[in-house]
């Protein structure tokens, strides 16, 4: 799988955005994406090192509009902490 395959997009939320204090960016993955292969694109992409990264799957929600039910589909979220120092500019322009 490519490097642009493996990240789908960055999730710019309040809690994510403190994260980037702290180094950690917060990122939409692809669901067969793994740990190894998320450091790889993170620092293919963005030119940073990694120091480590958490995957969590996003559980898909039953919704309801009126008569009509169905379901918001899960998806799979990655916090990757950069080394001290290392940014990703994408992040640095966002405002809450």
């Amino acid at each position: 799988m490519h490097a642009s395959q493996v990240i789908l997009a960055p999730i710019v939320s309040e809690k994510s955005y403190a994260g980037t204090t702290r180094g950690s960016y917060t990122f939409k993955v692809h669901p067969d994406a793994h740990k190894t292969q998320i450091r790889q694109a993170v620092e293919e992409l963005f030119s940073v090192k990694v120091e480590h990264v958490n995957v969590l799957k996003v559980a898909a929600k039953p919704k309801r509009r009126g008569a009509f039910r169905g379901t918001r589909p899960g998806w799979k979220k990655a916090v990757v902490q950069l080394r001290a120092g290392d940014t990703i500019e994408i992040f640095e322009g966002a405002q809450l």
